[in-house]
């Protein structure tokens, strides 16, 4: 293996993914600043480059961004989020399960023991919903036998199976990048800036719980597709060219 090579790939990802970070998607709740295109790609970092490059591309090209003026808004730790989903899905294309799912299940469980966290959100019923329903589907995902055979149907000829992978994997990575970002967030802004008021917090995990279903189900998809369509061919062509 070129370490010329690697570092070659690096800078390259690292370049495509500080144009799509300063690209801004939809606007975050609670605090004035937008997401950013590069969202859309993150987990395919990890399942098309692995845990080191895809991670290595996400931290790197994330401080370009903040370079070329990209609003910095997780006191230089933005880069936080995206770069736990790669490494996250570069570890379970590896097939380290167990790696995989130490990582989601510790980020989750410091979430939740977290103080500022929103346990249960009151829905207009009166019934109490946990905030975290999609996180945990997404980690029983993580667990189950499905994660083992979408990493196989990713590499189907037949389309539908890829898609299908993708869409398994891409859940698992947007929803472990919307769970470090929501530590990150509640973390900064609340105990360490202390910006956001303890009573605000409930209104706050409220608004979101209603939008991140959606949110991340549209990230899921777009990065499926686009996932699907590059998959076969960028894993050829790296292969060929020895790089990993």
């Amino acid at each position: 293996m070129s370490r010329t090579r690697r570092l070659s790939l690096i800078a390259s990802f690292a370049a495509l993914y500080t144009v799509l970070r300063i690209i801004p998607s939809f606007p975050m709740i609670g605090v004035s600043g937008m997401f950013s295109a590069s969202d859309f790609i993150a987990p395919l970092y990890g399942i098309l480059l692995g845990p080191y490059i895809g991670g290595a591309s996400i931290i790197i090209g994330t401080f370009l961004a903040i370079s070329l003026g990209k609003p910095m808004i997780f006191l230089g730790l933005d880069f936080l989020p995206a770069a736990t989903g790669a490494i996250t899905m570069g570890l379970l294309m590896k097939r380290k399960f167990m790696h995989a799912t130490a990582i989601y299940i510790v980020i989750l469980l410091i979430f939740v023991a977290n103080p500022l966290t929103l346990i249960f959100v009151g829905l207009p019923n009166g019934i109490s919903f946990p905030y975290n329903w999609l996180h945990i589907i997404a980690l029983v995902l993580l667990i189950s036998p499905l994660s083992r055979k979408a990493i196989d149907w990713i590499s189907n000829p037949v389309r539908a199976y890829r898609i299908w992978g993708m869409l398994i994997l891409c859940l698992i990575g947007t929803m472990i990048q919307h769970i470090t970002g929501g530590l990150l967030f509640e973390s900064v802004f609340g105990l360490v800036l202390g910006v956001i008021q303890p009573e605000a917090w409930p209104a706050i995990w409220t608004g979101i719980f209603f939008v991140y279903p959606v949110e991340r189900a549209v990230i899921t998809v777009v990065a499926a597709l686009i996932g699907a369509a590059s998959y076969r061919t960028l894993r050829v062509w790296l292969n060929r060219t020895n790089i990993v």
